[in-house]
């Protein structure tokens, strides 16, 4: 008999991988509304003060990232 670990983790609202996720999802949203055929890799990074945003996006739409973030 095959054993399985299963781990999660769980993060209260206001966590900053909370808000790395929405703004993360927030610019994948914003170009597939533009551009539905869109490679999109979009990972945030947050930290007191700043939000890095970064990855590998091909698509042929202009999102205002900045904007987004804020």
């Amino acid at each position: 008999m095959a054993k399985h670990l299963f781990t999660s983790e769980s993060v209260s609202e206001g966590h900053p991988d909370k808000i790395a996720d929405q703004i993360s999802d927030a610019v994948l949203d914003a170009i597939l509304e533009q551009d539905p055929k869109a490679r999109v890799a979009c990972e945030t990074y947050v930290k007191t003060g700043m939000v890095l945003v970064g990855g590998e996006i091909t698509t042929s739409a202009w999102v205002d990232i900045e904007e987004i973030t804020r």
